[in-house]
């Protein structure tokens, strides 16, 4: 879909004498797919033995009924991950499990570091060895360098050495330990399991797991989830709050709440901001799912034009559709996203979708919903137009790649084929937000869109 693409999300359970968390945390995971396609990998802890298994693929093919068999323990720690292709190896996959002198934890990580590679670079100048590229082992080398018996403390010496936007899921023989970076750029939340303790990237982890969500990790915080019970340790480190808004915007399942704010009524609310924004005279309202639909029910309501489901999305295609042929390429998006001929022929339609990145899929999405009948098409976008790279967590494309970068709104117009279209402002973003950009108590990162970013890049 040409979309902006979160790398990873993150469960852990905790659940003392009870030995088939490694279920649980199955279940958390699927319900976190979204956020990450490319691999997936579960820890469990028992018995002060940590053990690992993890592969490229889907959370169903990787964590088969065999491999959950094998896999029993108390507390368990998953991941599910997506990269960039360098990454698209085994080896790449999390958590990652290290044996130190203090004994053994397993890591994983959920967004970016902005000073990374001067740390690796440092490291090695002192004969640290990586088998990888990536944030995560740099957080583990620190941690096992830091832990002098208190992983809590380790945990925060390492946050005072890394920069960038990231929440760390961390497991040793007795703990889990969740961590939330200090301008809590990307989401951590705390549930409760029937007697036990859970972290997850998105509250509706929770929800796969008949557990209760609990309450947001709070920037700059961090949890440890013991037998006693959930203590928190404050790394004192709280600059202005920069929760990704794009978090609202796309990555995040609409059941979800993260920060306090109910993912679905933050899209529904910029549906409404749009219409009355960038109004359109038409007959009926279509959103592209499924990221788009929240946001076109909310402009129907506001514009008091009926929504209608458009385009049907081929629910079965998975998650590498694989175009080798001129022809399938020509037809790839009508196989995923089909039209409804009887619904949008003869019709001016507004169509709304979440975010436009490259514009490729836009412009065959337009061109098929033309080609079946309709007599006008108005693209409205509930976020404002994407020109700049993310440095927090986000793979995404090369910035000559990004439509906006280099196109007026009425270029990108003609470029896809519109008869209109408009995109919500930052201004009217942040107002369904309930914040501002400056506000440090709802503070968002706009960096995507604006090119101000809350860390240096």
């Amino acid at each position: 879909m040409g979309k902006f693409k979160d790398e990873c999300g993150i469960v852990a359970v905790s659940m003392k004498n009870h030995i088939d968390v490694a279920e649980l945390v199955f279940f958390g995971l699927n319900g976190l797919q979204h956020r990450g396609q490319q691999s997936v990998g579960l820890a469990v802890a028992s018995g002060g033995v940590i053990s690992c298994y993890k592969d490229t693929g889907l959370v169903n093919e990787v964590l088969d009924e065999k491999i959950l068999t094998l896999l029993k323990g108390d507390m368990a720690l998953g991941h599910v991950k997506y990269g960039p292709e360098t990454e698209s190896f085994q080896i790449y996959a999390q958590p990652l499990v290290i044996n130190y002198k203090n004994g053994t934890i397993a890591v994983a990580f959920n967004g970016a570091l902005t000073n990374g590679e001067s740390l690796r670079d440092e490291m090695e100048d002192n004969g640290v060895i990586f088998s990888t590229k990536t944030d995560c082992e740099v957080i583990a080398a620190l941690i096992a360098r830091f832990d002098k018996g208190d992983i809590g403390a380790a945990v925060k010496k390492a946050m005072e050495e890394i920069k960038g936007g990231y929440a760390i899921g961390v497991m040793t023989e007795n703990a889990i330990i969740g961590a939330r970076d200090p301008m809590g750029i990307r989401p951590l939340a705390l549930g409760k399991i029937n007697g036990g303790y859970a972290l997850a990237s998105e509250s509706c982890a929770f929800d796969m797991m008949e557990g209760d969500f609990v309450r947001d990790i709070n920037p700059g915080e961090i949890v440890i989830i013991e037998e006693s019970g959930v203590r928190s340790v404050e790394t004192g480190c709280n600059p202005s709050r920069a929760m990704c808004s794009f978090e609202y915007v796309y990555f995040a399942r609409p059941d979800s709440i993260i920060d306090g704010k109910d993912v679905y009524a933050v899209r529904e609310s910029a549906g409404r901001v749009l219409a009355n924004e960038c109004p359109a005279n038409a007959d009926i309202v279509i959103g592209v799912p499924d990221s788009g639909t929240p946001a076109a029910i909310g402009y129907s309501l506001e514009a008091g034009i009926p929504f209608r489901q458009g385009l049907i999305k081929n629910k079965y295609i998975g998650r590498t559709f694989i175009q080798p042929t001129k022809l399938q390429r020509e037809i790839g998006v009508r196989i995923k996203l089909n039209p409804i001929k009887s619904i949008v022929e003869g019709k001016s339609v507004v169509l709304v979708d979440d975010s436009i990145v490259r514009g490729t899929t836009m412009r065959k999405i337009i061109s098929s919903i033309k080609g079946v009948g309709a007599k006008e098409v108005h693209l409205r976008i509930c976020s404002p137009p994407i020109r700049f790279s993310c440095y927090f967590g986000v793979d995404t494309p090369d910035i000559k790649d990004f439509i906006a970068s280099d196109h007026t709104i009425d270029e990108i117009k003609e470029e896809l084929g519109a008869d209109s279209l408009a995109f919500i402002s930052t201004e009217g973003l942040l107002s369904s937000l309930g914040g501002s950009a400056t506000d440090c108590g709802t503070g968002y990162c706009t960096g995507c869109f604006s090119g101000e970013y809350p860390i240096e890049p």
